[in-house]
């Protein structure tokens, strides 16, 4: 593992500056003054334009992604997550190079697998996703800035990936079946969709209900870790969790947004299939886990051993469970879920073991 200070205080580093943006407060202490002054106007007109290049990032949602990533980076955080592993022999003495696709669902998704590959003290070769390439290639940039030897180990391509010694791609489950035929005859991980469910109990606060909404709402839904789906006692009245999300109406002036919830609204109408609407959020009882943007699905349980059942049955479709249920094992608290550390890896799969098996 690539335990060393010069890792720690690099991403450390990256922490400090990337929280001036969401914190909204510009540091003038000497540690910033030559990082800022060759990319804090440029990375703030990123932050403030990149809705441009794709509506769905908004200046808001940006701020969102920067936030989680310097809470992630933190030196005590990276130190705690490192230790968990015994780095004798890192950094390699030949490293490995890494390709990574990744996604562009929401802002900065692919950060979390740059930062694994340069734990391990391996190259990155990375194809970005076209709706989040500026603000990923910015982050390298810093980090070239704040340690050349280390930015010089990452590398993007625009095309076809070629030459890496194992991948992690990104994706969806069509693009999955791709994946896993093409990377065949190397090593990988390739990650399929996900969501995240979360199970009521009816006991839920208004402040807790809130925090459901937030993971419902954040990034407009688009995340691995939004709620999709709603289990439910028998007797529960959603009316009572629609009318805390009702402050979620501003997402409405949002027209891509706007535009998923009109029309799914329209087709269950069309279609004559029953469903809640509080303007911001459609609710409509389906067994499936995924939802569209702007719909969130739900099933009513009489008995908590039946979730357990479908939680542990369809863990190959679930992200993150959130709950207060005590029957409910290693559950979120609502409005969590958009706070993952280091050691929350996607699907589930240790992407450090991963790569650390390639000396």
């Amino acid at each position: 593992m690539q335990k060393t200070d010069s890792f720690i205080s690099t991403f450390a580093k990256l922490g400090d500056f990337i929280s001036q943006f969401h914190d909204g407060v510009q540091s003038y202490s000497p540690e910033m003054t030559e990082l800022n002054e060759k990319h804090f106007i440029e990375f703030a007109q990123i932050v403030e334009t990149e809705h441009i290049y794709n509506p769905w990032f908004t200046k808001e949602y940006i701020l969102e992604a920067l936030r989680g990533v310097s809470q992630m980076i933190k030196g005590e955080v990276l130190l705690k997550w490192l230790d968990a592993y015994d780095y004798s022999g890192f950094p390699p003495a030949q490293p490995k190079t890494i390709g990574l696709i990744l996604a562009g669902n929401i802002p900065l998704v692919g950060f979390h697998d740059l930062l694994c590959v340069l734990a391990t003290g391996h190259n990155v070769l990375a194809k970005p996703s076209s709706k989040d390439d500026r603000l990923i290639k910015k982050v390298a940039e810093l980090i070239s800035a704040i340690d050349p030897s280390m930015g010089s180990k990452i590398e993007f391509v625009e095309e076809r990936l070629m030459g890496m010694d194992a991948v992690i791609a990104t994706g969806s489950d069509n693009s999955a079946r791709y994946f896993e035929y093409y990377f065949r005859d190397i090593p990988h991980i390739i990650r399929k969709n996900r969501n995240g469910v979360a199970v009521l109990t009816g006991q839920e606060s208004e402040e807790e209900l809130a925090g459901i909404g937030k993971d419902i709402f954040t990034y407009f839904g688009m995340g691995c870790r939004n709620i999709t789906k709603l289990y439910i006692p028998v007797a529960y009245d959603l009316k009572v969790l629609l009318g805390v999300l009702d402050s979620y109406h501003p997402l409405y002036q949002h027209n891509k947004y706007a535009n998923n919830v009109d029309y799914y609204r329209t087709m269950y109408l069309m279609n004559q299939v029953s469903f809640l609407d509080n303007e911001v959020l459609l609710v409509k009882e389906d067994s499936a886990i995924a939802s569209p943007v702007g719909v969130v699905f739900y099933e009513r349980y009489s008995e908590i051993r039946w979730v357990q059942e479908q939680l542990t049955g369809r863990k190959e479709e679930i992200q993150c469970v959130v709950s207060l249920h005590s029957d409910i094992k290693a559950a979120l608290l609502p409005g969590s879920t958009q706070e993952p550390m280091p050691w929350d890896y996607a699907d589930g799969v240790d992407t450090v073991s991963f790569l650390m098996e390639m000396i």
